[in-house]
């Protein structure tokens, strides 16, 4: 092997980390975007702006990436984003007080979760399929409580625990940032993990190792849809309108994110900050295209064309990584 293929297999396990190419990505469409806008993408007020919205729809992004990881789908979390903030705030109009309410919305995320995993794997069903009924279901109950009308938001609702701030950091960023440290730690230095992995990457092998898959997708399930509730209670608590309408749409952009970052759709490959990084990656183009003056209906074509890019890129590397090795063996 010549040396320049020895330098190549070295930089190669780097590169291919799916958060890395994410940066690299992230790094070049941030330059663009600041030289079309005249330097106004990365000005306080925008960069500011960018991180309001960070937080809630990067925690929807968390829970999508662990549970792609795991295997598994779920395309109710935009539903659940807008059912918990509803439930809040329909009981509290009902004379329930909030400090009731709020911990009651965000127990019905996880047997909403527990339901999606229970029945997408107790009958063998694609959880595309299982979940894309919860959406109809719990969209539906969100609309029935409403009543056809918002609720008020709550005088009383103890703003602080998520819309506050401590200083110059708002709270929201702090439970994104304290969330995602979580995920990153559980995923790298848990059992529970790794097993994670085994279960998305090659199920059957894990089963045969004596890992309990069932288990450990259903609780994949419920943190996914934790995550989805707790960031629209975040985002309710910010814009204090508890709308039925909200998070429509939103879990074709979570895990367009997750795949632009590096989290495979077979599973067993990716992380949560890479799915964070792509993310990013979308709002950045979002905003960078009405910044420079283009028109915002281009946003969908340069985020499809992103995400089979990265896709792309991500297997191209794999490829000619195992070419190298083979090479390396001969």
């Amino acid at each position: 092997m010549t040396k320049s293929s020895h330098a190549i297999l070295r930089l190669l396990p780097i590169i291919a980390r799916p958060e890395i190419l994410s940066a690299m990505l992230l790094v070049v469409v941030v330059a663009l975007f600041q030289i079309l806008s005249g330097g106004i993408l990365l000005g306080a007020y925008n960069v500011s702006n960018l991180l309001t919205v960070l937080p809630e729809v990067g925690l929807v992004v968390i829970g999508v990436a662990i549970l792609m990881i795991a295997g598994e789908f779920d395309l109710s979390v935009g539903s659940v984003f807008a059912f918990a903030p509803m439930v809040t705030f329909a009981l509290v109009e009902q004379g329930w007080p909030i400090s009731v309410t709020l911990p009651l919305a965000l127990l019905s995320t996880l047997v909403i979760g527990f339901i999606n995993g229970y029945v997408t794997l107790h009958y063998r069903l694609p959880s595309f399929i299982a979940t894309l009924g919860m959406l109809f279901v719990i969209r539906s109950l969100t609309v029935a409580l409403s009543g056809g009308f918002p609720p008020s938001f709550a005088d009383d609702a103890p703003t602080w625990i998520f819309s506050g701030a401590i200083g110059p950091v708002k709270v929201s960023m702090i439970w994104f940032f304290a969330i995602l440290a979580l995920a990153i730690v559980f995923l790298r230095s848990t059992s529970y993990g790794a097993w994670l992995y085994a279960c998305g990457g090659q199920q059957e092998v894990a089963k045969s190792v004596g890992i309990n898959t069932f288990r450990v997708k259903i609780g994949a399930f419920m943190a996914c849809s934790f995550l989805a509730g707790l960031a629209g209670l975040i985002q309710v608590f910010r814009l204090r309108s508890p709308l039925p309408s909200l998070g429509e749409g939103l879990e074709l952009q979570v895990i367009a994110a997750a795949v632009v970052g590096g989290v495979a759709l077979t599973g067993g490959i990716g992380t949560v900050v890479g799915a964070v990084l792509g993310l990013v990656l979308l709002k950045v183009i979002e905003n960078g295209l009405i910044l420079s003056g283009v028109d915002a209906n281009w946003f969908k074509f340069a985020a499809g064309f992103i995400m089979v890019f990265a896709v792309i890129m991500h297997s191209a590397i794999g490829l000619r990584m195992k070419r190298l090795f083979e090479d390396d063996d001969q």
